[in-house]
């Protein structure tokens, strides 16, 4: 997606595109039903904590690390290597994607710098982390294999989509978080962890519109419950550019905060029958 900064919003085009309102809509009427159940009124700390488990598990599980959520709930060392380092970085993202939102408004750069920051801990003196990659710079992304963007193509786009933020828009919170998470993919302006940042830069426009102001609707748990087929498929579709291709990417993130908040409606089921 072009990001350049104009007169025109490019995210309320986007949001004016076929089906992308029923997409806006559906998400609404599911967040509306998760936010109106009852045990939300006494214990929505407690569903807040078990989503953001949830999330950093399935957002872990999409760059690799597929554990199942017993296994990431029991274990307290996440180590510094492999698997055990992916699902740490995905829960320190979780835990601090919440911390974030008022510089998130201000300056998003920063708010991209600190996220890698927080993933990458533990890397030592890396001179890499928490700032965009440099030309001839590599990057360790699993999922992801389209062409990668040069370092200067990066600076520029993170600075159009940063304007675009600061600016604000009268899109729907779904179509700038659907952006913000495909351009980040698109870019990878990080050595390591982009997939991780992006879904946690989802996570944090979700929250911060308003619609999702609890995070009780993981909308990675939806990406990971749809397969990482369909997740880059979808991608696929935002890396074309196309109306149908941008509307394809909306709708799949949609239906993937559509999944996150059934998912915590069966965790306030739970909760209301005793059962966690």
């Amino acid at each position: 997606m072009s990001t350049n900064a104009s007169s025109v919003d490019p995210l309320a085009a986007l949001g004016a595109l076929p089906g992308v309102s029923d997409s806006v809509d559906a998400v609404r009427k599911a967040v509306d039903r998760v936010y109106g159940h009852r045990v939300m009124r006494r214990r929505s700390t407690e569903v807040t904590s078990e989503a953001a488990l949830r999330g950093a598990r399935a957002s872990a599980a999409l760059s690799g690390a597929d554990w199942a959520l017993e296994e990431v709930r029991r274990r307290t060392d996440f180590g510094v290597e492999g698997e055990a380092r992916t699902v740490g970085a995905a829960l320190r993202l979780t835990a601090e994607a919440g911390q974030l939102l008022s510089i998130w408004r201000q300056s998003p750069l920063r708010v991209l710098a600190r996220l890698h920051l927080v993933a990458a801990s533990g890397a030592g003196e890396d001179e890499t982390v928490g700032r965009p990659r440099l030309a001839g710079e590599t990057v360790d992304e699993p999922l992801i294999e389209a062409a990668l963007p040069d370092a200067d193509e990066v600076n520029g786009r993170l600075d159009g989509l940063a304007e675009l933020i600061i600016a604000g828009s009268s899109a729907p919170a779904l179509v700038t978080a659907a952006v913000v998470h495909g351009e980040l993919l698109a870019l990878r302006p990080f050595g390591t962890y982009n997939g991780l940042v992006a879904r946690a830069a989802e996570r944090i426009v979700l929250i911060g519109s308003g619609l999702d102001p609890k995070s009780i609707c993981p909308a990675e748990v939806g990406h990971a419950e749809q397969g990482r087929a369909a997740y880059v498929a979808a991608f696929e579709g935002y890396l074309s550019g196309t109306p149908a291709g941008m509307a394809a990417w909306i709708a799949h993130c949609g239906r993937s905060v559509e999944l996150g908040v059934r998912e915590s409606t069966a965790v306030c089921e739970a909760l209301q029958r005793g059962a966690a």
